[in-house]
């Protein structure tokens, strides 16, 4: 029995983490939930699973949480420091980071130091600091195993090659909602639109970063730090139909694809349970259902984030820490309407542009850098707000 911990188990990548554990009782025993404001539903999960301890993050959510379950064998805390605490506790063998944006890097980073392995679903961990991340993983003698399905593809298909240096790898992306789009086009988008995401069910701001292509850029910086890659060994390859996830090319030329229908289910289940290959009931690929399999170069002057992306992984150093920050910033505005989708890219190209680089940061460097950031994203919408209403 694996012991896990879930970080962020009402979020997407939560539940249905929940759902595999669910459908595999004998493998593995949920130990820790946490969530950051749905109470509710964490109330739920706590009733049907019985973990050992659950963390709601926002401590005047607390008292609902623990009235709840107060007649249940179940400790309830709350806060960040309780989040990053839990994730110590002797009893867990795993952690799936499932949290969304940068708040995942310090529990991250407590799990490594307690030697938990992790399942790692929240990308921002490895594009704010992966440097320092993945020289933790290699000090305290942790594996890292991805949970998104792009850089799991990779993880399979390296799976038996891990002596044969890779040439380069492909990361596949659907193109959102809005491929073919002109920037004339992208001007119009609505937060309405930019919701739905052609082939994948997420959470609001994955989808958002999948439509203005940020989350193929985040990605891209993620698979540099989890497979030890240079700059110029990663490309992006527009795949609409979402049925290859990745590709890896090695040093003969040969190229090993991964495949399936979009269920992220099966990432988490293989991340999970490696080096197992769980039996599962999801559905099945059919050659026949999808006759036509297509690929398309990426438009990097219509989707700038993209291009942003790169040129941050290759100047390094905090950069990709900034792009990460005034991302969510920009992202949270535009959910909220107060910006437009192609403003999101403005901002996060005037932050690259202005908060102080540098190049060998340290923990401490990356967290002034993410709040400097964010009160740079944070004016610059305000202006931007306040022009808008003139």
């Amino acid at each position: 029995m694996k012991r896990i911990a879930i970080l962020g188990s009402t979020g997407s990548i939560g539940t249905q983490a929940l759902d595999v554990i669910r459908a595999n009782p004998g493998h593995f025993e949920l130990e820790v939930i946490t969530a950051h404001s749905n109470a509710a539903l964490l109330i739920q999960q706590a009733l049907e699973f019985r973990p050992n301890t659950v963390v709601i993050a926002r401590e005047d959510l607390y008292e609902q949480v623990q009235d709840a379950l107060q007649h249940q064998d179940i400790k309830v805390y709350a806060g960040t420091n309780a989040l990053c605490a839990v994730v110590e506790m002797g009893t867990v063998d795993m952690v799936l980071t499932a949290m969304v944006g940068y708040a995942g890097l310090q529990p991250t980073i407590r799990a490594i130091k307690a030697g938990k392995q992790i399942a790692l679903a929240n990308k921002e961990t490895l594009v704010v600091a992966g440097q320092l991340v993945t020289g933790l993983a290699k000090e305290y003698g942790v594996n890292i195993y991805p949970v998104d399905s792009e850089h799991s593809a990779i993880f399979q298909c390296l799976a038996g090659e891990f002596h044969n240096p890779i040439e380069k790898i492909i990361l596949t992306a659907s193109g959102g909602p809005f491929r073919g789009y002109t920037t004339e086009q992208l001007a119009q988008v609505t937060k309405t639109q930019a919701l739905k995401h052609p082939n994948w069910e997420m959470g609001a701001k994955i989808t958002i970063d999948s439509a203005s292509l940020m989350n193929k850029g985040l990605e891209v910086i993620e698979a540099k730090w989890l497979f030890g890659l240079r700059n110029n060994q990663i490309e992006v390859v527009v795949h609409p139909q979402s049925i290859i996830h990745s590709l890896v090319q090695f040093e003969d030329g040969s190229l090993k694809a991964q495949l399936g229908l979009p269920d992220m289910k099966l990432p988490i289940q293989y991340a999970m349970g490696y080096p197992e290959r769980l039996k599962s009931d999801f559905p099945r690929f059919n050659f026949m259902d999808y006759p036509q399999l297509t690929f398309e170069q990426p438009d990097l002057k219509t989707f700038r984030n993209l291009e942003l992306a790169f040129s941050a992984m290759e100047k390094g150093g905090n950069m990709p820490c900034i792009l990460n920050a005034a991302n969510e910033v920009a992202v949270s505005a535009f959910l909220r309407e107060e910006v437009g989708f192609l403003q999101m890219s403005d901002i996060i190209e005037s932050c690259l542009a202005k908060v102080a680089y540098i190049a060998n940061p340290s923990y401490d460097s990356y967290v002034e850098t993410d709040k400097e950031t964010r009160v740079q994203a944070t004016e610059l919408i305000r202006k931007g707000a306040k022009t808008s209403t003139k």
